[in-house]
């Protein structure tokens, strides 16, 4: 059965999403925080400025702080390298990160340099203390897998959906490192729909809580706007200029997502569409411009 249509290029999506144990995560953070070193942050190198809590800034504003732009390998090098430069006039200590050994390593380095200070003063004192960091960021960002990959086996539990993590885990990762995995948390009311659409993309919010036909409806309207080839070639796009649910028509029909009749089937299209996207599939790509020198940009801001 084909969805209701709407006038071309108009989509009407509205997304808010806070369950119950996100306002526990924030409780179990919050209670933490005197216990760390500090603070490892993450979000989506892909959405590098609407995958990150806002929330956080004045949670751990008094803590040592990494930032670990995630999946970096799905993310066009050039524009990540613009996000790195970007944090680092906000004095955030930041860098690039995949799955990769050589990356996870460097990951490590970049941990033990920003708790340099506190290893210091504590073997000053004779202290022999195991550095202590807590990792955090949005649902679905990554933190699971980057703690497997810091302890060099399966100890996190992850998943592709968000709230795998339900509560504070503490994994020692080496004889002079312990992480705690924290759940992933969202803020209470996702003002920019915009920024909540993309987060969304990336599997944060739960796709049981929105219309998955309007989303990636606004999905393909992205990616035909960041990388337009590439996009209608995968999908064999005939017309490049339709918009909304005549692009989702496009790609069932390049693809041949068809059921009896000739009827589109929408279910499949979305599923493959998400899915390659979340993988990778289409190609690398960054749907978010990381702000000039000199340009202020606001959280959730449409970049």
């Amino acid at each position: 059965m084909q969805p209701p249509r709407r006038p071309e290029g108009v989509l009407r999506l509205e997304i808010q999403w806070y369950p119950g144990h996100m306002a526990k995560a924030k409780r179990l953070l919050s209670a933490q925080l005197s216990k760390v070193d500090l603070v490892v942050e993450l979000c989506d190198a892909r959405l590098p400025l609407s995958s990150r809590n806002p929330a956080l800034d004045e949670l751990i504003r008094h803590k040592r702080r990494v930032l670990l732009l995630c999946k970096a390998d799905l993310a066009e090098p050039a524009k990540t390298q613009r996000w790195l430069a970007y944090f680092r006039r906000q004095g955030l200590e930041c860098m690039a990160y995949d799955k990769s050994p050589q990356k996870t390593k460097q990951a490590r380095g970049l941990i033990e340099l920003a708790a340099k200070d506190v290893l210091d003063r504590n073997e000053r004192r004779g202290i022999q203390k195991t550095l202590r960091a807590m990792v955090v960021g949005v649902p679905n960002v990554g933190k699971s897998t980057f703690i497997n990959r810091l302890y060099g086996g399966t100890i996190a539990k992850t998943g592709d959906r968000p709230g795998v993590t339900k509560s504070n885990q503490w994994v020692k990762v080496s004889p002079y490192l312990e992480v705690l995995d924290t759940p992933g948390m969202l803020w209470p009311k996702l003002n920019d729909q915009r920024a909540a659409t993309r987060l969304a993309y990336i599997g944060t919010i739960k796709d049981a809580v929105y219309d998955q036909y309007e989303l990636c409806a606004c999905l393909l309207a992205d990616l035909m706007a960041v990388m337009p080839k590439q996009t209608a070639e995968r999908y064999k796009i005939k017309d490049p200029s339709a918009q909304g649910y005549a692009l989702l028509d496009e790609v069932c029909r390049g693809r041949g997502f068809l059921m009896r009749g000739g009827v589109s089937d929408l279910d499949r299209a979305c599923a493959v569409i998400l899915d390659e996207f979340r993988e990778g599939k289409v190609g690398k790509l960054t749907l978010e411009d990381a702000p000039q020198a000199g340009e202020e940009a606001r959280n959730g801001e449409t970049l």
